[in-house]
């Protein structure tokens, strides 16, 4: 039986855990967490830091193939570890998805487009920045900034202390984008360079994080196929194996702006679970242990809702719903803005 090591204990390393443990492979996370999320269902846990030397060297140790369940693995630790083990996706794709410039860029020359954006280091480039953009723009952290976190958006006001108050590291100014909706693909690539992808899902955020994800989105088949195409692109410029999620922006004629992509599995595509006979974590280990991979073929339409905080104490309601799958992160406490769970309830079979 081989050994999967998981760096990260969250819900995605939970579910990713459980996905494993379906097709007999044995799991170890690695998390700071003393009883993490994913280590309630995993086989043992690494209580260390993600860039301590010596629980590396004991997960190495003790798995076959490494992957991690979020992308801010520290670049130096993922590439200690594929130095003795396989790791899945390479260092490559965390570099790339770790800076919003880098990220750019690699999707830029990928023949993607994205929104306009300027590389931001200090007031001055932020005020010529924003005067390109006619005074508006969507301030972002260059690293580390997720659900919403470590951005400031312009609509004409004072840009005067904005660098500062963001804490003055690197930056990115993005132009704004016209979009009428967002969408992510979630993709897979296996060993063997096969792809596969789930249908586009039609994305709303609150509060910037993502609220609901509803199949089919509300796009037309060209835009399917060419978001599709997008995501077949990235992967294979990253000899990439593994499940990647890809958001984007689609504007009024069905066009597709790139908005970031995610080297792992991803909330929009939780709701795979329940509307297709093999979900993204399946996908994901599949892939990275040399498994063939599903077709991605959807059975049902359906939304997926986060519930978040106190969205928990409605579980009770949620459990007497026809048609609805509810999956808890085994978290103890709720707090604002936290992912207590989720439900995806089918609409149409």
């Amino acid at each position: 039986m081989k050994t999967i090591g998981i760096i990260g204990g969250g819900q995605l390393g939970r579910m990713l855990a459980m996905a494993a443990a379906r097709l007999n492979f044995r799991t170890v996370i690695l998390e700071p967490q003393a009883d993490c999320p994913a280590a309630q269902v995993a086989n043992d846990q690494i209580v260390a830091a993600y860039d301590d030397e010596a629980a590396l060297a004991q997960l190495a140790g003790a798995c076959d193939i490494i992957t991690y369940e979020f992308e801010n693995v520290p670049v130096a630790a993922a590439t200690l570890l594929a130095r003795s083990k396989p790791v899945y996706p390479p260092p490559k794709a965390l570099e790339v998805a770790q800076d919003r410039v880098t990220e750019k860029r690699f999707l830029n020359e990928s023949g993607i487009e994205t929104a306009k954006f300027h590389v931001i280091d200090s007031q001055a480039d932020l005020d010529a920045g924003l005067a390109d953009f006619g005074g508006k723009g969507v301030l972002k952290t260059r690293r580390l900034g997720y659900d919403g976190k470590g951005q400031r958006v312009f609509n004409g006001d004072s840009p005067a202390g904005a660098f500062a108050a963001l804490g003055g590291v690197p930056m990115i100014l993005e132009s704004f984008v016209p979009f009428v909706r967002e969408i992510s693909v979630i993709a897979a690539r296996g060993q063997d360079g096969a792809i596969a992808c789930f249908d586009p899902a039609e994305n709303v955020h609150r509060n910037g994080i993502l609220h609901t994800s509803t199949v089919p989105a509300a796009i037309s088949g060209e835009t399917g196929t060419a978001a599709k195409a997008a995501a077949k692109a990235i992967l294979e410029a990253l000899d990439y194996v593994g499940v990647i999620g890809v958001e984007f922006f689609v504007t009024a004629d069905g066009g597709l702006i790139a908005n970031e992509i995610a080297p792992r599995v991803h909330n929009s595509g939780h709701w795979t679970e329940a509307a297709c006979v093999v979900s993204q974590f399946e996908q994901h280990i599949r892939a990275v242990a040399g498994l063939s991979l599903s077709d991605g073929a959807r059975h049902s339409d359906c939304v997926m809702q986060n519930l978040i905080g106190d969205d928990i104490d409605d579980v009770p309601e949620w459990l007497a719903k026809p048609s609805t799958l509810v999956h808890l992160y085994g978290k103890n406490e709720a707090r604002p803005g936290r992912k207590m769970g989720h439900v995806t309830w089918l609409t149409r079979a």
